[in-house]
C-alpha cells in the first residue's frame, strides 16, 4: 500500500510539472508589425508619478496580440520601464516582454 501511495504521489508531481506551461513561448516565423497605420497619441499624463509603458505584444493563442501603450504608476518609486523587444531563436521569433527596473 505504501509503495502504491508513493507511486501515485510521484505521478501526480510529474503531472503537475508536465502541464505547467507558464514558461511556454509563442514562436512566430517573422516579427509582427503594428496593425495597419497606428498613430500613437499619448493621452495627458494623469500625474507626475505616471510613466509611459510603450506598446507590447501579448500571447494570444498561436500568435501575438498588439497592445497599445498606456500610463502606469511604477511598482516602486523612481521605476523605469524597459520596453519589450523581439528575440530570435531557431527558425522563429518570440516577444520578450517589457519590465520595470
Amino acid at each position: 500500500m505504501k509503495k502504491m501511495i508513493r507511486v501515485l504521489m510521484l505521478l501526480s508531481i510529474v503531472f503537475v510539472f508536465a502541464i505547467d506551461n507558464s514558461q511556454a513561448q509563442v514562436i512566430v516565423r517573422v516579427p509582427l508589425r503594428r496593425p495597419g497605420v497606428v498613430v500613437v497619441a499619448r493621452p495627458h499624463r494623469p500625474s507626475p508619478r505616471h510613466v509611459w509603458v510603450s506598446e507590447e505584444w501579448a500571447p494570444g493563442g498561436r500568435t501575438y496580440v498588439y497592445r497599445q501603450g498606456y500610463w502606469a504608476v511604477p511598482p516602486q518609486p523612481g521605476g523605469i520601464w524597459i520596453a519589450g523587444h523581439w528575440g530570435h531563436r531557431g527558425r522563429g521569433y518570440f516577444w520578450i516582454p517589457g519590465r520595470w527596473r
